[in-house]
């Protein structure tokens, strides 16, 4: 009977399931039914917008046929399809912005506009745009086979100087060459015209539509727009977390293989959007090549060596926000030459493990700085020699040329695995992209990690950015235990950052500070303590080259870190367990990011050429080491030598001052330092700047 019973309750209950289905689906098909007529405006953009795609589409695989001969040798079909997939993304950001008129013409809830004569003028503005965009996309399946890369901006603004005869000569000259081309973009805009769909609205002159109210139609619209206001912006930025910055033409390189790949996986309406408020790389002119040359060289030959090279392995740490602010083996009054007025003498520390390394073990700088003010100008600068002077490399055309650095000359010449860890989610800030597009094999992020059994996955999320530092940390070490030797990597950490959050256990635990910053700095600090901890006692330990450094500076509190120059106040650490020569507390030269890439090298004993913008540090005399960046507050340079800071923006030195016994920069001695030494800064940073410009214009960060 039990049985008996037990079987009808499950029949009743199936039948009430079944009625409840039923109804809501006839409750759906009300609704539906109910709300049709009034999404004609939605049916109709989603419709053309489509129809966009579709084109963008198109023309990436007729950019792809044209350009064949760039790609045969290693393209495959599945890996096309990855790239068509990839460029989606990219054609998103790009058909929302040109499309974002149209959005509002269709939506835009005013009455009056439903009449037959309106969507007639919307669609000529909906053709017009939309072959406009396909235009530039069938003029890069040319172009690119000269530049290599997407149109910019920067091309557009090249040709400006060119005359009006002269283009219409150029043009016609290819529009004869390239005449399939031609007919091609004809048949778009023809299609583009008979696909356009205007929303049925029965308050129109349309008899098969049934008859809406205005004011609901209205109303409508009204809550459509509001509701797809967000969608777009996501689209627009490229991604919904607060962790993904807007999308850039930079982060091609994550969905590639090789640097050509980025003008299948880019459309150039994309390339034009995200690079036309930045400013181009223009070449000074200053001086001749041949003077330039010989004042600097971004060019690093090999040390003339009979010793053979040490294949190390080479770990660097970016910090995030690690300001020398917060050190106090930095700051302790018995370590620095003078004590001048400003210098805080405070014993306040919140990296008692690297302090106690930079005492017991490292060697690191008094005078050593950042090339930037932003993470995304800080990765490029340690990792790849490449400063950031004018605009963040990330977001200019350059971002796509060939780079090296650590990672590909230590892989591709040296047989090293090589890569990246960055807690975040896949990339976010662009890290992923640069560094596929610099050589790493491999990237771990937080998708990774929480793929791993030994950790607890999204449990150990700070609930913003990334994966704790101290988890992370340890899922880094575990994972170069696992690696093959030698091997190149890098980790960027992430919990000291805004808005400031610790794990439960460890809040209370760590001192305050005069900023919240400094208290996530105690606890990451505490993080690279387990880090070596473990590390200690892993076989490769003892045959690694470790750096580490920060991103860029947060958190300022004392005058001497509040001035342009404080700004850039990073440490610069090198510690190698097996080498007790490779110690001390450098207090002569000046030291900045670029430096770490040709340091290492040279430390190794590396005998390729290649290029980097920074200094040997081992071996460049104290008294030529500098160190160059670009400051947004009066944008311009601020160059680096000796006792010397000098102010440059770009034509003319404007300030001058002795930092290292005025740190506050309070006294301008442009018109009293000795003339022979200004003229030999102004010309060494203008000797850097007219190369850097040179090479990032022309592609020339690699030797071929």
């Amino acid at each position: 009977m039990q049985h008996i019973y037990s079987k009808s309750s499950v029949i009743i209950v199936k039948t009430k399931l079944i009625s409840i289905l039923r109804r809501g689906k006839e409750i759906l098909q009300r609704g539906w039914r109910l709300c049709s007529p009034y999404l004609g405006h939605l049916k109709a953009w989603l419709w053309n917008l489509l129809m966009v795609y579709v084109a963008y589409t198109l023309c990436r695989i007729i950019f792809l046929f044209v350009n064949w001969d760039a790609y045969s040798e290693t393209m495959t079909f599945a890996h096309a399809l990855h790239l068509m997939r990839a460029g989606l993304i990219f054609d998103t950001t790009a058909i929302l912005y040109t499309n974002l008129l149209v959005m509002l013409m269709l939506l835009f809830p005013l009455p009056w506009k439903e009449r037959k004569g309106y969507y007639r003028v919307v669609r000529w503005v909906y053709t017009i745009i939309n072959s406009l965009c396909v235009y530039t996309n069938l003029i890069d399946c040319v172009y690119f086979q000269y530049t290599g890369k997407r149109t910019t901006i920067s091309v557009l603004n090249e040709f400006s100087h060119e005359g009006a005869g002269n283009m219409t000569k150029i043009m016609g000259e290819q529009f004869l060459a390239n005449w399939y081309l031609v007919l091609i973009a004809a048949v778009f805009t023809w299609a583009f015209w008979r696909v356009f769909k205007a929303p049925k609205t029965a308050f129109s002159d349309n008899p098969s539509v049934k008859p809406v109210k205005p004011w609901k139609q209205a109303l409508v619209n009204l809550l459509l727009i509001l509701l797809m206001a967000p969608l777009c912006v996501f689209g627009m930025r490229g991604g919904v977390t607060r962790a993904t910055r807007p999308i850039t033409i930079s982060n091609a390189n994550q969905y590639v293989n090789e640097p050509a790949e980025t003008g299948i996986v880019l459309n150039t309406p994309f390339s034009i959007i995200r690079t036309f408020n930045k400013k181009p790389f223009v070449i000074p002119h200053y001086m001749t090549d041949d003077e330039a040359a010989a004042l600097y060289s971004p060019v690093h030959e090999p040390l003339a060596s009979n010793e053979p090279f040490r294949p190390m392995n080479v770990v660097v740490f970016i910090l995030e926000s690690f300001s020398k602010q917060h050190f106090g083996f930095y700051n302790d009054p018995t370590l620095v030459n003078t004590v001048p007025r400003g210098f805080p003498t405070r014993s306040e520390s919140f990296t008692p493990f690297l302090d106690s390394l930079c005492t017991h073990g490292a060697l690191t700088y008094q005078y050593s700085y950042a090339n930037g003010r932003k993470s995304i100008e800080g990765m490029p600068s340690v990792l790849s020699s490449l400063p950031n002077y004018v605009e963040p490399l990330f977001l200019t055309p350059a971002s796509l040329n060939d780079m090296s650095g650590l990672a590909r000359e230590l892989s591709e010449q040296k047989g090293y695995t090589s890569a990246f860890f960055h807690g975040a989610e896949n990339g976010s800030m662009g890290f992923q992209a640069f560094a596929n597009a610099t050589g790493f094999q491999r990237y771990y992020g937080r998708t990774e990690y929480n793929q791993d059994p030994n950790y607890n996955g999204d449990k150990d999320f700070d609930g913003t950015w990334a994966i704790w530092d101290e988890e992370f940390l340890q899922y880094y070490c575990d994972e170069m235990t696992r690696m093959k030797e030698p091997f190149m990597t890098a980790v960027f950490t992430a919990s000291s950052h805004t808005p400031f959050n610790l794990p439960e256990r460890y809040k209370g635990k760590f001192p305050k500070g005069r900023h919240q910053i400094q208290e996530c700095v105690a606890y990451s600090d505490n993080a690279m303590r387990q880090f070596f901890r473990k590390a200690s006692q892993q076989p490769w330990f003892k045959n690694t080259v470790f750096v580490i450094t920060a991103d860029h500076v947060s958190g300022q509190v004392d005058p001497v870190y509040r001035t342009t120059l404080g700004h850039y106040c990073v440490p610069i650490i090198f510690y190698v367990p097996s080498d007790s020569t490779l110690q001390g507390y450098d207090c002569e030269r000046t030291v900045e990011q670029t430096d770490i890439m040709p340091t290492v090298l040279s430390y190794l004993r590396y005998d390729q050429s290649y290029v980097a913008f920074g200094e040997d540090i081992l071996h460049t005399p104290a008294d030529q080491t500098f160190a160059l960046h670009w400051v947004p507050e009066f944008e311009g340079y601020e160059y680096v030598r000796g006792n010397y800071t000098i102010q440059f923006d770009g034509t003319n030195v404007t300030h001058a001052y002795q930092h290292r016994t005025d740190p506050l920069l309070q006294h301008d001695v442009l018109r009293t330092m000795p003339a022979d030494t200004l003229q030999l800064m102004e010309r060494h940073a203008k000797s850097i700047i007219q190369q850097y410009m040179q090479r990032m214009n022309n592609n020339q960060l690699i030797i071929h």
